[in-house]
Formats: structure tokens, C-alpha cells, sequence
């Protein structure tokens, strides 16, 4: 599926999908979750994907790469980013029931700019408690965080107060049945 929202500000949010990535190789390189071929081949498809449209996480493309086929993919992608979490501050914990939390319509609806990355960082809105106690979570610790960012930012400029955002990781499954909930994927 392509991007729903390809006119205005494309470039922008997707300058955000290519922080995620760089961020991402880093913390990968640094763990050494992989060897340098596979992430520069991983780096490179998701880029690919990424020109056209398509949202794609490098967790989720490097344990492909990796030769991991669907059955395997998702234990993969949780040791991924338990790794990549590993490097980050704070630390974003594994939140198991996250699937079952009710999308954020009305918050979605009032911060389309921050649906819009959160799309492109396959990173939904988990909960939002008017616009003072928000929550992202995603497979990748990377893309919650940065997210978290963009929603303080976007609360404050509208409301003028800072929100208290919580950050956490998602498994496989909980992941790719919130961002298909979430983002129409």
C-alpha cells in the first residue's frame, strides 16, 4: 500500500523515517546484531521502500535479510529490539497487552501531523489520556522515542504544556495487528 497522505509535508515526515533508520544502524552496529553487509542491506531496502511510500521498520527488514521467514520472524525482532533498547535512554520496556488497548481516534483526529509520522515510523499512539499522559510504543524502541518527541513538541505548541509521554516496545504480533488498526496497512 503507498503513502495515503502524499502531498504536503511528505518530505518532512519522512525525514523522520530516515532519522529512525540512521539511529537504528547505529544502535544495531553497536550491539552487533548483525554483520555490516546484512545492515547496509537492510538500511538499503528499507530505504527503497521508504522512496516509495511504503513505511518499513529496519528491525523487521534486517531479520528478513537475516533469513528469518514468517514463522521465525517475530522472536526475532523482539531479541532485535530488546538489543537496540539496550542502548537507548530510558529504556523502553515490552508492554504484552498492548494490542488490546483502544486506538486514540480523537487524539489521531486533533494531531493528524503526528499521525502522519507515527505512520511512517510504525509507532502507534498506544493510549491517550487527553493531551497530558500519552503513550507510543512500537517493535522499535528508535521509533517510539523519536515519536515521543514529536507528540511533547506538538502538545506544547498547541497547548502550551508538556505532556508526560511514555515510550514502550510491542512484539511482533501486537506490532504489525496495531500499525494494520492504526494506519490502514
Amino acid at each position: 500500500m503507498t503513502d495515503p497522505f502524499p502531498t504536503e509535508g511528505r518530505d518532512d515526515i519522512w525525514n523522520h523515517a530516515e532519522t529512525c533508520l540512521l539511529r537504528t544502524a547505529e544502535a544495531i552496529q553497536e550491539t552487533r546484531a548483525s554483520t555490516p553487509a546484512e545492515l547496509s542491506q537492510a538500511v538499503s531496502a528499507a530505504r527503497e521502500a521508504h522512496a516509495q511510500g511504503k513505511p518499513a521498520d529496519l528491525l523487521d527488514v534486517l531479520a528478513r535479510i537475516q533469513g528469518h521467514d514468517e514463522e521465525h520472524v517475530g522472536p526475532v525482532i523482539l531479541s532485535l529490539g530488546d538489543k537496540v533498547a539496550a542502548t537507548q535512554s530510558p529504556y523502553a520496556p515490552l508492554l504484552p497487552f498492548a494490542g488490546k488497548l483502544i486506538a486514540p481516534s480523537a487524539f489521531y483526529d486533533s494531531f493528524d501531523q503526528v499521525h502522519r509520522i507515527a505512520r511512517v515510523l510504525l509507532s502507534p499512539v498506544v493510549y491517550a489520556e487527553d493531551t497530558d499522559a500519552i503513550g507510543t510504543a512500537s517493535a522499535n524502541p528508535v521509533a517510539a522515542a523519536i515519536l515521543a518527541d514529536e507528540i511533547r513538541a506538538a502538545v506544547f505548541k498547541r497547548f502550551g504544556i508538556r505532556p508526560f509521554v511514555t515510550i514502550a516496545r510491542l512484539d511482533y504480533e501486537s506490532w504489525t495487528f496495531l500499525t494494520r488498526k492504526h494506519f490502514e496497512l
